[in-house]
């Protein structure tokens, strides 16, 4: 009982920040890019995608509206804790760690499309550092993102096909909820 209460104080904690960083930071117009107001990343191993409507679809203009608490935010607890049991038990995948590259569809076919190109600039991007150097003369330091081997989501079937539809090229298996 102990650490299912330790379990759930640490999602909760990451949730709470998630809520932070992609909601409140972006009210106050906070210098953060577009592209890392909606996103969670946690290295591992082994990297799963997900995509979950964490905001309704925007208006007048806009990509994200609100939070969606129950549909979106519940799922992406969900999905970090089933990350995080799985780490925690040594027996169950030992000496592999999973990740997670999460994005907010914010309830939009055409944003998750949009999103979803986030999944694969990892297999696309091949850089051979041989070619470069650093102005003092050290080799340049590169560590390329990991791609995802599936991505679980999205919530509706309009989202989810248009996903599938670009994954499917790449190779990317995609479960849908």
């Amino acid at each position: 009982m102990h650490n299912v209460l330790l379990v759930c104080d640490r999602m909760q904690k990451i949730c709470s920040l998630y809520i932070i960083i992609s909601v409140f930071l972006p009210v106050h117009n906070a210098k953060i890019p577009l592209k890392d107001k909606n996103k969670i990343q946690i290295d591992g191993d082994v990297i799963f995608g997900g995509l979950f409507p964490m905001h309704e679809k925007g208006q007048s203009g806009k990509s994200c509206g609100t939070i969606k608490k129950e549909k979106g935010i519940q799922r992406l607890e969900a999905m970090l804790f089933a990350i995080d049991k799985i780490n925690a038990d040594e027996n169950l995948l030992p000496g592999i760690k999973l990740g997670v590259h999460i994005l907010d569809t914010c309830s939009s076919d055409t944003y998750a499309l949009e999103q979803c190109m986030d999944f694969i600039k990892a297999q696309l991007t091949s850089v051979d550092v041989t070619d470069y150097r650093c102005d003092s003369g050290t080799s340049l330091v590169y560590a390329p993102a990991k791609p995802v081997v599936g991505v679980i989501g999205a919530a509706s079937s309009t989202v989810s096909i248009m996903v599938a539809n670009i994954l499917r090229l790449f190779q990317v298996s995609k479960k849908m909820y």
